[in-house]
């Protein structure tokens, strides 16, 4: 029974491996416009989330 279970971790870590190689060989370095939006869009999505936060935690205050 183990040596199933082994042979099928080593076999998944195998083909995460693999699967892992061809991912970094697609992928490319982005430009530094590129970078500059993925950085905007990333931090109005966070101020978003956070303002969410704070609003429905303003609110629960009020509440109480």
């Amino acid at each position: 029974m183990e040596q199933g279970t082994k042979r099928s971790i080593f076999s998944k870590l195998k083909s995460f491996i693999t699967q892992s190689k061809r991912v970094f060989k697609v992928t490319k370095k982005p430009t530094n416009d590129e970078l500059k939006v993925i950085v905007k869009v990333t931090g109005i999505g966070i101020a978003l989330i956070g303002g969410v936060g704070f609003l429905i935690y303003l609110g629960w205050t009020l509440i109480n």
